[in-house]
């Protein structure tokens, strides 16, 4: 008897017709990561309106008043800065008003320093914390600054260990306010910035003070620098509140 092989599988096919392998999808050409480049410069923080409306508004208002006092007679400018001097004697006649009207000037006028200080340091410092919490820290420095190095002179004058001409001294400009905001801010960087511009400023404030041109003033400084550091719990705990309005938050 014949045998008969058995009918494979797809023997009845076409001839020639090779079979169909399931080809997998090639996979997409491996692509090259972008290595970022260093910025040759960045910008720097400056104000905005939607960003910064605190700084922004309290600069063009510190604008106005420097610019009155380069162009109005220097009389008119001595009475200004005298009606708002924080000297004890306006501070014990009128202190609100005075603790105010003091922050309008900058002694030194644009070209200080604290000029610039305070478009950099308050804008990065209200993009972090908002405007309202920055005006707090601010006049956090600028009255309790004052009050620190005023105080003490009225003392001074009640036990007749200075003369009753120190009473009258003029006392005005944002630089306290600066300072209190520059060690809050600080408390805000990473390390590697926190370090160095806490140690930098420390060390201009300090060389100020050796020189001994305006001790109080400069003791001022000093004191409202440690007043924006002994914000950094608060400011933290803001933070911790509402991490979603912060651009950084400090490293433990």
């Amino acid at each position: 008897m014949e045998r008969i092989a058995p009918k494979t599988v797809g023997a009845d096919l076409l001839d020639g017709v090779p079979r169909q392998r399931s080809v997998l999808p090639a996979p997409p050409p491996a692509r090259r990561l972008a290595v970022p480049r260093g910025r040759p410069w960045l910008p720097l923080p400056l104000p905005t309106p939607a960003g910064t409306p605190f700084t922004l508004g309290y600069a063009a208002l510190l604008l106005v008043t420097s610019l009155i006092a380069t162009m109005a007679p220097p009389s008119l400018v001595y009475a200004l800065y005298q009606g708002s001097s924080t000297d004890v004697a306006h501070l014990v006649c009128s202190p609100a008003v005075v603790l105010l009207t003091s922050a309008l000037w900058i002694a030194g006028g644009l070209l200080s320093p604290y000029a610039v200080a305070f478009v950099l340091v308050l804008t990065a410092l209200e993009r972090r914390i908002g405007g309202a919490r920055t005006a707090c820290v601010f006049l956090a420095g600028h009255v309790l600054a004052t009050l620190a190095t005023e105080v003490p002179v009225g003392l001074a004058v009640l036990a007749g260990h200075l003369p009753g001409t120190s009473l009258h001294r003029l006392d005005y400009g944002i630089s306290f306010g600066v300072a209190a905001s520059t060690g809050a801010l600080a408390g805000l960087l990473r390390p590697w910035l926190r370090w160095p511009l806490l140690a930098g400023t420390a060390a201009l404030l300090l060389n100020d003070l050796m020189a001994y041109a305006d001790p109080m003033t400069n003791w001022g400084h000093l004191i409202a620098l440690a007043i924006g550091v002994s914000t950094w719990p608060l400011l933290r705990r803001w933070a911790a509140e509402s991490p979603s309005r912060l651009h950084g938050r400090a490293d433990r």
